[in-house]
């Protein structure tokens, strides 16, 4: 079969598609330079699946090391890219450093591929390529609006240089626009570990919950939305890390019509800031300090995806509920205060 490289293996849903991607029989290697994740995910991973994962400690931006993974194994017959960094804020802040990481990676990576004819090439995207869209649910030909951040924009050219190099190079790639992945493994072996204070919500929610941060802001209570808070589509971290284990299965069976495909990446229903809160409470049975407050830059509106086409032809079929997102999240962030001196911290995460 070969091997599978996963980029940012140790990160948030690089590793939850490890795991998935062994389950189903595939044999993986990493590459994360640990810059922004902890490798003690390693030992997670591991602990779930019964095996060894080899990762690369290497920085992607790094065309030579890069170029001596493939020389390693010439038997990579796929790969999922999540190396990138994620932070809306930051890249509102640090655009250049975004726009470098982002894309000096990609373009190394793609070099290799096409050195070393690798079949499939699977993207992380996410659904800040729509921008603030004019209708929702937005499918996958739903206009691309502008980007609301750098990191946004990164994910916009990413798209468009992975659909060129699939014209020109042949390789067969596919364009995963995911939505906002949260909770964790059932084990409760792996899961989320932003560093400093985050800027996800659920992330946010369960460190408020646990005592890390004293209160939890709302960004936004004015927004046109059914309670003035903003509209995100959640998706367990394990179903979306399924998607790729299919998506790579969809391209070696042939499936595929076009050289670059897309597919949306989320529950399909959409779930305002306060509603979350509010299912994490329930489930926690703990009240919650939050703070209503400003808008926050760089945040679009309402987004939910349509995933019609990922379960039509991908065979996909998200399996966990909101509350069992919220369930897992809470369960992990408790180990995660019960393990402080396994897991520390390190500037920023990537995907």
């Amino acid at each position: 079969m070969g091997k599978i490289l996963v980029t940012g293996g140790c990160g948030y849903i690089g590793s939850h598609t490890i795991v998935d991607l062994i389950k189903n029989g595939y044999e993986v290697i990493s590459v994360d330079n640990n810059s922004r994740s902890n490798d003690n995910v390693l030992k997670g991973m591991e602990q779930i699946t019964g095996k060894k994962i080899k990762n690369y400690k290497v920085d992607l931006c790094n065309f030579d090391d890069t170029f001596a993974i493939f020389q390693e194994n010439a038997d990579i017959r796929g790969i999922i890219h999540f190396a990138a960094y994620k932070s809306v804020g930051e890249s509102v802040e640090k655009p250049l450093m975004y726009f470098e990481n982002n894309l000096v990676s990609l373009i190394n990576l793609l070099k290799c591929v096409q050195e070393f004819q690798t079949p499939h090439f699977v993207f992380s995207s996410s659904c800040s390529v729509y921008g603030n869209p004019d209708e929702i649910p937005v499918t996958e030909k739903t206009d691309l609006k502008q980007a609301e951040s750098p990191y946004g924009y990164t994910k916009q050219i990413g798209e468009q240089i992975v659909n060129e190099f699939a014209k020109s190079s042949g390789t067969q790639c596919i364009l995963l626009r995911y939505f906002n992945p949260v909770g964790a493994h059932p084990s409760i072996a792996i899961g989320e570990m932003p560093i400093g204070k985050p800027e996800n919500l659920i992330p946010g929610i369960t460190q408020t919950a646990i005592g890390r941060i004293p209160k939890l802001f709302v960004h936004g209570t004015d927004y046109p939305t059914r309670d003035g808070s903003c509209i995100r589509d959640y998706i367990h971290v394990c179903d979306l890390a399924n998607a790729h284990t299919l998506s790579l299965k969809y391209l070696e069976e042939e499936k595929n019509t076009g050289l670059c495909e897309i597919f949306n990446l989320g529950s399909g229903k959409g779930v305002s800031v306060l509603e979350a809160i509010h299912a994490f409470e329930k489930v926690s049975g703990l009240k919650l300090n939050y703070e209503l407050g400003p808008r926050r830059p760089g945040d679009v509106v309402a987004v939910y995806a349509n995933n019609d086409l990922a379960r039509k032809l991908l065979g996909w079929d998200p399996k966990f509920s909101l509350e069992d997102m919220m369930s897992t999240a809470w369960k992990w962030e408790i180990r995660l205060k019960a393990d402080e001196t396994v897991f520390t911290s390190q500037p920023g995460e990537l995907n």
